[in-house]
């Protein structure tokens, strides 16, 4: 077990405060959106060894089988199938989803055929993976994840009062769900002159009157500020709008819509960089593939609450690329063993804890992470509250 030096990506979309705020340490004034925790190449944790500090993805690949372990080896290959994060959003990230194993694949084998560059930045398929994510709010947190029911998508619409959105209306209210969602998504991805601007000031408006969606439309209020005249606020307005109290997460699977607005959060995913924007953002958008794996249904996404498994609260994923969970720990109450056939990251998010392992002891404080190898025990105390990513 060893402490990790991680990374910060200064994403413009970041908090200039919160990751600094949890860090203890002053901030620059620079937006500082997320800390990676992991092997990922782009920006690969630090392992501090007696060595010197190691990239994390160079450590697995001398060793593959010491570090992951067999289970793990065989079932990903030589590779640590997850990132772990801390994210901290002042603005909306932009509105995407995320391909299926085989759509993966497909679009990864059809781009390589293509001659398009790993690193083009209009690639949309960088690995033939998946992408699923869970995030766990640590503080306040709002965004937007899955498809409100057409009916309530053309209530919400109609309260804006902005008359060329009665045709629309009209679909959602007359149209099967699957239907009336694709036709609508679509269009609104595509809108005529004028429209983004004339609903960004009916909902700029309706944030500031009394009434039973006023938190939602400041919510929307704030997307269409940050990101003036895209067409990503109109597919935004028939997302939910969800805000998962501290300790509570979403699970975000394949073809489901979203966009995180704001908060402090802890994110967890399967190695992949596959992304696929249709809006808010100044990166690649691909509108044709997305809508090809948007998934057009109303299927709430629920808000996650961790169950007891021994020492750790587990967060139920439908994936075995990660798991993930939260440890607590005070003065004077027992410790929490935790034992892993596959390698493990910690990290710290209140307080103050000391893990033990057969080769030492690593103190961790807020922002704090340390990474233990397949197979290693590591006993946690103190007083705080650490998360853990593992897999299988």
């Amino acid at each position: 077990m060893d402490p990790l030096v991680n990374t910060v990506r200064p994403y413009a979309w970041g908090s200039t405060t919160a990751l600094p705020g949890l860090l203890g340490v002053a901030p620059d004034g620079r937006p500082q959106a997320e800390l990676w925790m992991g092997a990922h190449p782009a920006a690969p944790s630090l392992v501090r060894r007696s060595e010197g500090d190691l990239p994390l993805d160079a450590v697995i690949e001398a060793a593959p089988a010491a570090e992951l372990g067999d289970t793990v080896l065989r079932r990903f290959g030589p590779r640590l199938p997850f990132l772990l994060k801390l994210l901290a959003a002042d603005a909306p990230l932009s509105l995407q989803v995320h391909p299926d194993l085989a759509r993966a694949a497909a679009g990864f084998r059809i781009e390589n055929a293509a001659g398009v560059a790993l690193d083009a930045p209009h690639r949309s398929y960088r690995d033939d993976n998946h992408k699923p994510e869970m995030v766990v709010a640590l503080g306040a947190f709002e965004g937007l994840c899955g498809f409100r029911t057409p009916s309530e998508c053309a209530g919400l619409l109609t309260v804006l009062g902005v008359d060329e959105l009665a045709l629309y209306c009209k679909v959602l209210r007359t149209q099967p769900e699957e239907d009336a969602l694709r036709a609508v998504f679509s269009a609104f991805l595509a809108p005529p002159p004028g429209l983004v601007a004339a609903v960004a000031g009916a909902v700029a408006r309706a944030a500031r009157r009394e009434g039973p969606h006023r938190a939602d439309f400041a919510l929307y209020d704030s997307v269409a500020r940050a990101y003036p005249g895209d067409a990503g606020l109109l597919a935004a307005l028939m997302l939910r709008t969800v805000r998962p109290a501290p300790g509570e997460g979403l699970f975000l699977g394949a073809g489901v819509p979203h966009a995180y607005v704001r908060g402090l959060a802890v994110e967890i995913m399967a190695a992949s960089d596959n992304v696929l924007r249709c809006g808010l953002t100044s990166k690649h958008v691909d509108t044709a593939e997305l809508l090809r794996v948007v998934r057009f249904d109303a299927r709430p996404v629920h808000v996650l609450r961790p169950s007891p498994d021994g020492p750790e609260d587990v967060y139920p994923a439908p994936v075995d690329d990660f798991r993930l969970s939260r440890v607590r720990v005070v003065p004077g109450g027992p410790a929490a063993v935790l034992d892993a056939a596959a390698p493990h990251i910690l990290v710290c998010t209140r307080g103050h804890v000391r893990l033990s392992g057969p080769q030492g002891v690593v103190p961790l404080r807020p922002g704090g992470s340390a990474y233990a190898p397949a197979g290693e025990r590591v006993v946690v105390e103190g007083d705080g509250e650490l998360y853990r990513a593992t897999c299988c």
